[in-house]
């Protein structure tokens, strides 16, 4: 079992049913998902960046990326209907709870000048969504293979949770470093 979900089931369930005043465990705020996307701006001019960011996407979530597909042209952006623009990954069970472990314990202590995550960066509907700037920030990915530097979003859906503040009650007993104002 994972680290993170065994920490979910014994400690921070019972923190947040008091918290909340709830006795149904099923109805307390946890996690449903993690969306792991990064979008391939230059990717019409140069195809192997495609190549490379879904080899280092698959690398750091342990599971292979869906790539993303333009719904409509835009010139502006000399952008046409079905041209790959980014990949994706959807993280569930087991292999969320590892990521997000090593999320918090690992790639978030090495963000360069890092003051603590935004506390307001959530949708409200409960969902977080954080982005990082390269993704040499995890240590699977090796320096000295990285071809382009990318950067990538990540969005942490959270399910039964009524307001933000719910959500952020969660994540910080996961150990969600959030900036203190």
């Amino acid at each position: 079992m994972a680290r993170l979900l065994q920490r979910y089931r014994d400690e921070i369930v019972p923190q947040l049913a008091a918290r909340l005043g709830r006795r149904n465990v099923l109805s307390l705020p946890r996690l449903d998902k993690i969306v792991v996307s990064m979008g391939l701006g230059r990717a019409h001019d140069e195809p192997k960046r495609v190549e490379a960011a879904v080899e280092d996407l698959a690398i750091i979530t342990g599971q292979k990326p869906l790539l993303t597909k333009a719904k409509k042209s835009v010139s502006a952006f000399r952008l046409r209907e079905g041209m790959t623009i980014g990949c994706k990954t959807t993280l569930r069970g087991a292999r969320m709870y590892e990521f997000l472990d090593r999320l918090i314990n690992v790639a978030i202590p090495r963000f360069r000048d890092f003051r603590g995550l935004d506390p307001g960066a959530f949708d409200g509907r409960g969902n977080y969504n954080m982005g990082v700037n390269e993704q040499l920030v995890f240590p699977e990915v090796r320096v000295d293979k990285v071809q382009f530097q990318q950067g990538m979003n990540i969005t942490i859906v959270i399910t039964n949770s009524c307001s933000d503040e719910e959500s952020r009650w969660l994540l910080e007993g996961f150990g969600f470093p959030f900036r203190r104002d």
